[in-house]
Order: structure tokens, then sequence, then C-alpha cells
């Protein structure tokens, strides 16, 4: 899918620089491992196992943690500096047969990590394996990703884990659609649970039952019943994966998930409809004409109106918008997303960082993209103009330093509560996300008028109250 309302001359950055250093300063890669572990909390009664050291699985915890504020099923092979140099395959054996001895879960997913990687550990073998020698532990799928931390990001560990539970658990089958009613959903580490949810209640309105992969909006950010558990709670059911080929259709979201999705194809024979991203009104609205198409439905008057209400926020918002120069730092899809949602609406992406190099970057209307770390993107955003940053909370220090405000989007942001509560796709999170950032531009600049408070006094022969400017933060 392609946005028509974009030139192809304008959709080509008129600079694409490469990473030139060996170190990162205030890094802004999340690492393949941990977008892995991700995807496997979308799925219900599953846990990640990283095969690596304690220190691998430390960190991944505790983003996940701070971002969405939930207690996070996570385990490790713990290796040590024993185990580094004579193997690591008695680790992984011991924590398979704990975990399922006392856990019983429908899913482990082993992402490896840069340690054994390195190390160059057979994890296909160890896990054929155990699959023999304790034959009681059956019920259980396990599923090996290999995720090496030194290559990629979070977007593209999350789509490495998504093709690796398709590819080992969907049984191939022949497209015959004997569930008319129900759609996959394969959903990119780009979708908050509010965005998933929103996507959800498009495809319900035209009739259908969405069958999301992952669904991190029933596993994530909502309290249960149980005080604790070990597994994940929520989140779509591993039987799933024997129904993907009784489907409609797959609507596939995020250009990372595209080979999740011929995988799917060539197993199931279901049709798939891709969408790079779902932010502003054109991609949204091919959306919706898809979900049209499909159901042979007319749209829905409710979702008309939150077409309407976009629309309106668009003509309310663009004179903040309008020529301001903006720099995003954030993983390609991210990037992508938010750059063609502003130029639809007259801004300037200046600056765009990730932390990996695309070949859809090719294709961002963006005047300059490098591959580098949120110290990068603060040097250039200086030397670009840039008014407004688009990033996670380690930005918030750049944004200080530059003296311009930040929208705080992508992954992690911990320094406020409801994060993953935040929609930023379909109409109303498009015209959220607009309101959002004219807010910030108009707080920020110094032209406007400035907001005063009277200072009362308690007495009426007291001379007249004295006008005190309030600050405003940005």
């Amino acid at each position: 899918m392609t946005d028509n309302a974009i030139s192809e001359k304008n959709l080509i950055p008129r600079e694409l620089i490469p990473r030139t250093k060996a170190l990162a300063i205030n890094p802004l890669k999340a690492s393949q491992p941990l977008g892995a572990t991700l995807a496997c909390l979308g799925f219900r009664q599953s846990i990640p196992l990283l095969h690596g050291s304690q220190g691998c699985s430390a960190f991944a915890k505790v983003f996940l943690v701070q971002h969405f504020r939930e207690p996070i099923p996570l385990q490790t092979t713990a290796m040590d500096q024993v185990s580094t140099v004579m193997g690591g395959d008695e680790n992984l054996f011991e924590a398979l047969q704990t975990l399922c001895s006392k856990n019983s879960p429908a899913l482990i997913l082993v992402p490896t990590t840069g340690l054994t990687e390195t190390q160059g550990s057979d994890v296909r073998r160890v896990i054929a394996q155990f699959r023999i020698d304790h034959p009681e532990c059956a019920a259980t799928r396990i599923v090996s990703v290999n995720t090496p931390d030194f290559k990629g990001c979070l977007e593209t560990g999350f789509a490495l884990a998504v093709e690796a539970l398709i590819d080992e658990l969907v049984p191939p089958s022949e497209c015959a659609a004997t569930r008319p009613e129900q759609l996959n959903l394969l959903v990119s580490a780009n979708l908050t649970p509010a965005d998933i949810e929103q996507l959800k209640s498009y495809v319900e309105a035209f009739g259908f039952k969405p069958l999301v992969l992952p669904d991190i909006s029933d596993s994530l950010g909502h309290l249960v019943e149980q005080d604790f558990s070990p597994l994940s709670v929520g989140g779509t059911p591993v039987s799933a994966f024997d129904q993907l080929g009784q489907s409609a259709a797959t609507l596939v979201v995020g250009r990372s998930l595209f080979k999740a999705a011929k995988i799917l194809h060539q197993r199931t024979g279901v049709e798939s409809y891709r969408f790079e991203h779902l932010m502003g009104l054109e991609a949204t609205d091919q959306l919706i004409d898809c979900l049209r198409r499909l159901s042979r439905k007319q749209v829905p008057d409710s979702i008309e109106r939150q077409r309407n209400q976009l629309q309106d926020a668009m003509v309310d918002t663009h004179y903040q918008l309008g020529l301001a120069p903006v720099a995003i730092a954030g993983d390609p899809e991210m990037l992508t997303a938010f750059s063609r949602w502003l130029t639809q609406m007259g801004a300037e992406v200046v600056v765009g960082v990730t932390p990996v190099a695309s070949k859809s970057l090719a294709k961002v209307p963006c005047q300059l993209i490098k591959v580098g770390d949120l110290a990068d993107l603060e040097a250039l955003a200086a030397e670009q103009g840039a008014e407004l940053l688009i990033g996670n909370s380690h930005l918030a220090d750049a944004a200080q330093r530059l003296g311009v405000p930040v929208l705080s989007a992508g992954f992690p942001q911990h320094h406020h509560y409801g994060a993953h509560r935040r929609c930023w796709i379909g109409y109303a999170g498009s015209a959220q996300t607009l309101f959002d950032i004219a807010n910030l531009r108009r707080h920020a600049d110094q032209h406007a008028i400035p907001v005063y408070h009277a200072v009362l006094s308690q007495k009426c022969d007291q001379p007249t109250p004295r006008l005190t400017p309030t600050p405003t933060a940005h």
C-alpha cells in the first residue's frame, strides 16, 4: 500500500547517512531478543526463555516493566563463564524441563542472544533432543528464534519471532475459508495495545471476528483475577495457529511483517492485504475501504463520524503544523508512519534517525536520514533547526538541552503513565496526535500570548493586584 497523496519525488530522502561510529551515545536501539519477548507475551499461557546470561534478560525485563507497568513473565538459561566456554546445552535442557514440569506452559519461545549466537549454540538440536527425552511435555509448544542483539532492533526481533511461530506452528492447508467471518490480523511491534484495540473495533464494526497475532492488547495493560502468574495472562491462544488457514483474509499492519504474511500465505493460501502503517486520513481510508470490500457492507455511521472528526482536527491544527520542522527518532516503521502523516499535514521532517538500515527508508519523506543514536538526532536537529522532537523517553534530556518540545512515542516510555494506552492509529488516534503536536508547539511558541494569573489581595484597601505570568512547561 502506498500513499497516493505523496509524490514519488517527495518520498525519496535527500540524504541517507549510514552509521559512522563504532559506539552508541544515548542509545536508541532496543534489542532483538526484547522484541521477540514482546511478541511472545501476546500469546496465552506462554513464556519467553532467553538463551543467554542473566544480564541479557534483566535489561529486557526492566524495560518492559517500566513501559507497561505490569509484571512480565520472563526466564533465562542463566549461562555463566563455564557454560559460555564449554557450551550451554545443559542450561537450556534444564530450563525447559523446569518450566514444563512446574508451569506447563502452552508455548515456550526461545530467543537467542548475542552470547549464544557468538558461541554457535545449536538450539534446534537441543529442543529436538528434549522432545525425545521428555514425551510427557508434548503438550507444550517449543519454538526457537535466532535474535542476536548485535543485529537489528526491537522491530526486527518481533518480526523474526512471528515468522518463526508461523513457520513452526501453522499446519499446511488449502484455503477453504470455513470461517468466512474470521479475519487474521498480523500486527507489528509499532502498535500499542490501544492501537490493536482500535484495529479490532474497526474489524468488528464490519461483522468480522479478529484473530490477532500477537495480541498484546489482551495480555498487557489491565487487571486480572490472579495475584501472580508465572505465565502470560490473556492474549491469543496457541490453538489459534491451527485456525489461520480457515479465515477469509489476512490483514498485515507493518512492513516488518510482510515476510511473515508471505510464509502464512504459502502455508494456507489465505489472501493477505498489506498496510505499511495506519496513521493519518489516507492510510486509514485504505483500511476501511478494504474492510468494506471484504464484508460487502456499508461503512458504519460511527466510523464515518470519526473520519469527519479527524478532518475537523486537520483544519483546526494545520496552522501549527504547516512548515513545522520536525526531527524523529525511532524504528523504521515508526519513522515511516510519522513522516508520511506529518508531511501530508504540511510539516517538514528535516531529520530522521533510526537504529537500523531498512529498504523502506528509501521512500520516507524526510530530508535527511541517519542510521545512529539519539546523540546523532540531537546534533542534527540543532543543525537543521528542528522545532519539535518525536521519540522515546530517552530523548527528553536532549529536548531540554535544545529548548524544544518533545512528543513521547515509541519504546520505551517510562517517564509518564499510560504510554501503552495511547492510541496513534485510525481516525481517532491520528486526530489526537495532531492535537498533541499543536499544543506542544503552541505552548513552546515565544510569540504566543502568555497566560496570567491574578495575585488577589485579602484586603480591599490594598493596591490593584499584580499580574504575574504563569510559566508553561514544554
